[in-house]
């Protein structure tokens, strides 16, 4: 049988059409009208005025940090329980990041913790210069509560959606909630350009300065010019033609991936010791990933004879991503709570969700998961 994977590429059909129209057009070396369109497209369709396309989520981090004016010395506060590439923009440019744990009724940043740690940090006169909030696995964090510490503290709120296009916050959708937002197109992602991703924000001054750096940062003159330190991370038209065709199909993959997580959570939700991550009543996520933890000793397997199974089966699953103050190359670095997030990797894991999983490719990962449990507890 046929390997299944954990988030594979899912094509709309409509993208050769559109790369053929930037083949003929002779737009194939970066930038062109795609990139403009993609830009615009991606910004209405989030409800901030300004956007950016790059050559990747990671990109936009970094330069999001950049143009918000964090540097050496700064402090960046950020979830922990995320990929590491949020982690690794703060180490770009110098600056020191410290973890903040995540809550367990979302999974998301503990917006209880982060209160009181920002009004203790206040009165040490040591608050950090910006905060980066992941929405993670495609569900939004409580903005509400967050932003109303950055505005208290003066701190800078990055909005790491790169997992959540298409989900909302109170009807409100994922990428509108920051000073500025990033978007991932990864080949793993909601949609996809192979590779991308997306800086936006409300305003026009930061996205241009981020237009400006991620160009070479060429100032406007017959010859090369250069004031500033700039970088090569500007989208090509090519795959902007890619990003235009898969976006104008965003809402029916959000719509199966979260088919997806209900059918799981019909068919796996009663057994002993297997509880699924929850959707938070202000949230509709977009199941980018659907996630579960497992207690060993209720359910009769652990979570890793689960992967094990399914690897067996060549079925794809991982853990949830292991938190950044876990991580050897972040040893040492301050972490504010942990225990949670902790657990959340101990237990957790993540299961096939693509876009295109049929009916029959999700009975045969549960029948695994079930015979994983019922072989352990033979064994």
């Amino acid at each position: 049988m046929a390997r299944i994977y954990l988030s594979p590429p899912d094509l709309a059909g409509s993208e050769l059409e559109l790369l053929t129209d930037a083949v003929e057009s002779n737009w194939i070396a970066p930038l062109g009208p795609h990139v403009d369109a993609f830009e615009a497209e991606l910004a209405a369709r989030v409800h901030v005025p300004h956007a950016v396309a790059l050559s990747s989520g990671t990109a936009g981090l970094h330069l999001a940090l950049e143009v918000a004016g964090v540097g050496k010395g700064d402090e960046v506060w950020l979830s922990t329980l995320t990929f590491a590439a949020t982690a690794n923009a703060v180490s770009y440019i110098g600056a020191t990041p410290v973890f903040v744990d995540c809550d367990a009724a979302s999974w998301n940043l503990d917006p209880g913790l982060l209160a009181a740690e920002l009004a203790a940090a206040a009165r040490a006169g040591r608050v950090p210069k910006a905060l980066i909030v992941v929405d993670l696995y495609g569900q939004c964090a409580d903005y509400v509560a967050i932003r109303e510490s950055c505005t208290r503290h003066g701190v800078v709120l990055i909005e790491d959606a790169a997992e959540a296009l298409g989900a909302t916050y109170r009807d409100q959708p994922a990428g509108s909630f920051g000073d500025l937002a990033v978007f991932s197109f990864n080949g793993n992602k909601i949609i996809t350009t192979s590779g991308g991703g997306m800086l936006v924000s409300p305003r026009k001054d930061w996205i241009d300065r981020a237009r400006y750096l991620a160009t070479q940062a060429r100032s406007p003159a017959r010859h090369y010019e250069h004031e500033a330190i700039g970088y090569n991370y500007r989208l090509s038209n090519l795959l902007a033609a890619v990003g235009r065709a898969q976006l104008r199909d965003l809402d029916r993959r959000v719509e199966a991936r979260r088919a997806t997580n209900r059918a799981y959570r019909d068919a796996l939700g009663h057994l002993p010791g297997w509880t699924f991550m929850p959707e938070a009543s202000h949230c509709r996520s977009t199941a980018w990933l659907t996630c579960a933890t497992i207690d060993p000793a209720q359910f009769g397997a652990s979570r890793d004879a689960v992967i094990d199974a399914l690897a067996a089966d060549d079925i794809e699953a991982r853990p949830v991503w292991k938190p950044m103050h876990q991580q050897p190359i972040f040893r040492g670095a301050r972490v504010l709570g942990g225990a949670v997030a902790d657990r959340l990797f101990e237990l957790g894991i993540c299961l096939p969700s693509g876009s295109r999983l049929d009916d029959a490719q999700r009975a045969r990962i549960v029948e695994r998961i079930v015979g994983a449990r019922a072989r352990d507890a033979r064994g």
